[in-house]
């Protein structure tokens, strides 16, 4: 009885790592399933243009209020520092590569797998508590080239949008406040922000962590839901797992990017 008891934690762990593992490459099976049938999708592309608007459009109030105050947080924030080293016109500079490079990116997937993540992964729970996947596959209809691939591509197509509209309106909460507020030079904060601020440094490289943000969150999301439990609980702990999870990939993904572009 002793080593029965002993043995417990242990084994609880190994079922648990087991358990990871086998959802890690049910995961990635799904997505591979996802990409083969993206054709149809393709074929049917005003599906993924509905979807667009699901998760893009009705993401745009938070994005916008979002993206305007931490613009201005930044801006506040940005020049109590550089005033001590006398550097407060370069203002614009740290709100730019700011937003572009990482709050611009990040912040929109937190707030996309929040908003937008959560709801792909209870309308797809619901469809699979309601059996509608499954009366789909009775009717010869592939769920996933019909349901899952629109959403996937749509959240893939709306996070680099969402992003750059969320750096662009950052930079006008920042100009709001550095330039009329704090008094800060308009010519100084717009000049040095066009002189420092790179295309493919800065720029391309916010775009390609927003699609992989994009990639990362919508296919989590879609997968959740997908094999989530067929009642009200199993569905709600999927909506639970789905911010959980999309928020860590988020983080560990943004570090790992950015540690390969700076090498680069």
């Amino acid at each position: 009885m002793i080593k029965r008891s002993r043995l417990r934690p242990l084994r609880t762990l190994g079922h648990r790592v087991t358990k990871r593992i086998w959802r890690l490459g049910a995961g990635a099976r799904f997505f591979g399933l996802t990409l083969i049938s993206s054709g149809e999708s393709f074929r049917r592309f005003h599906l993924i243009i509905r979807e667009v608007y699901f998760t893009g459009v009705l993401s745009l109030i938070i994005i916008l209020v979002s993206a305007f105050f931490v613009g201005m947080v930044l801006a506040l924030q940005g020049y109590n520092t550089l005033q001590r080293y006398g550097s407060s016109e370069a203002i614009g500079v740290l709100v730019a590569l700011a937003l572009v490079r990482e709050l611009g990116p990040v912040v929109t997937a937190l707030l996309f797998a929040g908003r937008a993540g959560t709801a792909i992964t209870a309308e797809i729970g619901l469809m699979k508590a309601t059996e509608q996947l499954s009366a789909m596959e009775m009717m010869a209809v592939n769920p996933i080239s019909r349901v899952i691939a629109p959403r996937f591509w749509a959240g893939v197509i709306a996070m680099p949008i969402l992003a750059t509209i969320f750096s662009m309106v950052g930079i006008l909460g920042g100009y709001l406040v550095a330039v009329p507020l704090i008094g800060v030079d308009a010519g100084a904060f717009w000049s040095q922000m066009q002189a420092n601020v790179d295309w493919r440094l800065d720029i391309v490289n916010g775009v390609i962590k927003s699609l992989v943000f994009g990639v990362a969150c919508t296919m989590i999301a879609l997968f959740e839901g997908y094999d989530a439990p067929p009642t009200a609980e199993g569905v709600s702990s999927a909506t639970t797992r789905t911010v959980v999870t999309s928020s860590l990939t988020v983080l560990i993904l943004d570090f790992v990017l950015t540690s390969f572009m700076i090498s680069v």
